[in-house]
């Protein structure tokens, strides 16, 4: 039964050091808020997965707090690299961090395989590509009907995902419009799942019934924090700020500045800080 707390109660019961854990979002809804939340809590020790890892796993990474990633695509989106992850992967600082590389396929059917209670997921993939040599986790089966070889990888089963959404009702469910990606599997593959939405209604009567719902049941907690996808969009709510990806590529780009960035815009502000920065796009 999703219960509705704050943004720091919802990841401080939610997150523990050494979890393994997923923040995620494609193009949209992408859980800032909630990774700061991660934050400014100093929770470590974590293995990160993600499809798309991109400016707010440079954020965690860069604040020390991942000791492994597993993904399928790395970069700040439409700019460049992660050079927070990059500096960790090449120079160890401000800590090494193991990497696990798949294909975008192998994640999702990974999601996929966890929100069903699989141990692994088995699909067509990988044929003439050379990233099984570099991952053990990339293995192959016999089709028992087919013979046919098939790749399988393990099923992704976070401790807690985390994920943004449009509305809550005051039942605790959750409604996603627009591009889902892999929310809704990543979601229900998960131990916990913990959602930050722009704002709560009554219910859904009204809407188009095959809007993605998730229901109370298979959430944790909800926190609501206006803004919470920022600088990624939300649909329906607020566009995509271009102008703080080109910045970030700035800022991380120096061990210092970075350092300061986070200090000024993530420790020392609060939740309340995504809905002001909203406001100035509109």
């Amino acid at each position: 039964m999703a219960a509705f707390l704050s943004l720091h109660d919802a990841v401080a019961e939610n997150l523990r050091p050494g979890d393994t854990v997923a923040f995620e979002g494609f193009t949209h809804l992408i859980p800032h808020a909630a990774a700061h939340e991660a934050i400014r809590q100093g929770i470590g020790d974590l293995t990160l997965i993600r499809m798309t890892p991109d400016i707010v796993y440079d954020q965690m990474i860069g604040m020390g707090l991942a000791k492994k990633v597993v993904f399928s695509y790395a970069g700040n989106p439409g700019v460049g690299l992660l050079r927070r992850m990059r500096d960790a992967i090449e120079n160890g600082y401000p800590r090494a961090i193991e990497t696990v590389e798949h294909s975008h396929s192998a994640m999702a059917q990974a999601y996929e395989a966890g929100a069903s209670g699989l141990p692994l997921a088995v699909f067509r993939g990988y044929k003439g590509a050379d990233l099984a040599k570099v991952n053990p986790d990339i293995r192959s089966v016999t089709c028992p009907f087919t013979g046919e070889q098939l790749a399988a990888v393990p099923a992704h089963r976070p401790d807690v995902t985390f994920i943004h959404a449009q509305k809550a009702s005051a039942a605790g469910d959750v409604l996603i419009e627009g591009i889902i990606g892999v929310q809704k599997e990543a979601a229900l593959a998960a131990k916990r799942a913990v959602v930050t939405v722009e704002e709560v209604v009554p219910d859904f009567k009204g809407l188009h019934p095959n809007l993605c719902i998730l229901p109370h049941w298979t959430i944790r907690a909800i926190a609501v924090v206006p803004g919470g996808a920022h600088p990624s969009y939300t649909h329906g709510y607020y566009p995509r700020d271009n102008a703080a990806y080109l910045e970030w590529d700035k800022v991380s780009a120096d061990r210092d500045l970075f350092a300061a960035w986070m200090q000024d815009n993530v420790l020392a502000v609060g939740p309340e800080i995504f809905a002001s920065r909203v406001e100035a796009l509109k």
